[in-house]
């Protein structure tokens, strides 16, 4: 099954612990009543297939770091070197939320819509996203653009969900 991935704004990382504790079998994103305005993105993980993305809309090649997040849950402390201490810490089990730079989301925000397919066919080079092509993920990253149009309009941050 792999890596599953939604993308979402927020007003801050306190709002999304608390949506996380509610136990009010609400969704974070889609269905009828989610918490928050997203984006379901399956597999696509934010430090590499996200920043192969950010990559090419600033038309640099991707490095470690190019979309820098922080951890909002699990939120308890990051394990350290040696991991989570058991199979039932919630590191070792997620799902995981991460709040992403607000360079990353003014980075998409800025994208203009007619500069969408050229970004997008720079974007599918990438090795991760291989097979895919152009009519793949345009549709994607046009939503992803426009969460994040909707989120630096509202001054929210990006956030990511992410769940083995």
């Amino acid at each position: 099954m792999g890596v599953l991935t939604d993308y979402f704004r927020a007003a801050d990382a306190a709002s999304v612990v608390r949506a996380l504790e509610c136990a009010d079998d609400r969704l974070l994103i889609g269905g009828g009543d989610p918490h928050f305005d997203g984006v379901e993105a399956k597999r696509l993980d934010p430090d590499l297939v996200l920043g192969e993305l950010i990559a090419a809309v600033r038309r640099v090649p991707w490095t470690a770091g190019l979309v820098a997040d922080r951890p909002v849950w699990p939120t308890t402390p990051v394990p350290g070197p040696g991991g989570p201490q058991g199979e039932d810490d919630p590191w070792a089990t997620g799902p995981w939320v991460v709040e992403l730079d607000t360079a990353v989301r003014d980075t998409l925000a800025g994208v203009s819509d007619a500069d969408v397919p050229a970004i997008v066919a720079r974007w599918v080079r990438a090795e991760e996203l291989h097979p895919a092509d152009v009519d793949d993920m345009q549709p994607l990253a046009e939503e992803l653009i426009r969460l994040a149009r909707r989120a630096r309009a509202a001054g929210e941050q990006l956030y990511c969900w992410i769940c083995l």
